[in-house]
């Protein structure tokens, strides 16, 4: 498994899409879910992503869900928001609701590098909360789960799925390099990355 690559995500997509009706678009059906989000519940997930890439957290969203794990996505669930413009308002329930989430997932993508709010959400998530990791998308698979961050991002940790041992159960992983590593769900309770 390991590293999360376009190809694999647009096919968890086209499945969704698939699933919904022949003439669905991503960004509906993401839209339609916007019914499951709660003001008051509390999320494993902030996804800080670009907004272009509505395919892909189609497939982010459908694959982190399937591992049980529940995550949260701005356009999709406070749709009132604007994504187009730097707003006081929007920053405020940005802010909001990065203190419902347990961590944040920083998608980068050839788009990301477009956004205007990922490297605030970055900073200021990583400020109140020191709980971030990098979830780089590949444009093929590989067959390691190694990941060397650009600038600033090469501070963080990455996300990579593989099998838990003894089980074989998908999960998420959470690295400091291909050899340290901890389940996400340990991460999520305050455990290191530790050499493996």
């Amino acid at each position: 498994m390991a590293l999360f690559n376009k190809r694999d995500l647009i096919a968890k997509a086209d499945q969704e899409i698939i699933k919904k009706g022949m003439f669905a678009k991503a960004s509906a059906i993401l839209e339609s879910a916007s019914a499951e989000f709660s003001e008051t519940k509390t999320y494993d997930i902030f996804l800080s992503h670009s907004y272009s890439d509505d395919k892909l957290v189609l497939g982010i969203k459908k694959g982190i869900e399937e591992l049980g794990f529940s995550i949260y996505i701005d356009w999709i669930n406070d749709r009132q928001m604007s994504r187009d413009e730097v707003t006081r308002e929007t920053a405020e329930t940005l802010r909001k609701r990065m203190k419902q989430c347990k961590s944040l997932l920083f998608a980068v993508s050839n788009n990301s590098s477009d956004s205007k709010w990922m490297p605030w959400e970055l900073g200021y998530f990583d400020g109140i909360k020191n709980k971030v990791a990098i979830l780089p998308i590949t444009e093929t698979s590989q067959s390691t789960d190694s990941y060397q961050g650009q600038e600033y991002l090469g501070l963080y940790s990455y996300i990579a799925r593989n099998p838990t041992q003894g089980t074989g159960e998908m999960t998420l992983w959470v690295h400091d390099s291909q050899k340290v590593y901890v389940n996400f769900k340990s991460w999520l309770e305050g455990y290191k990355p530790a050499a493996r």
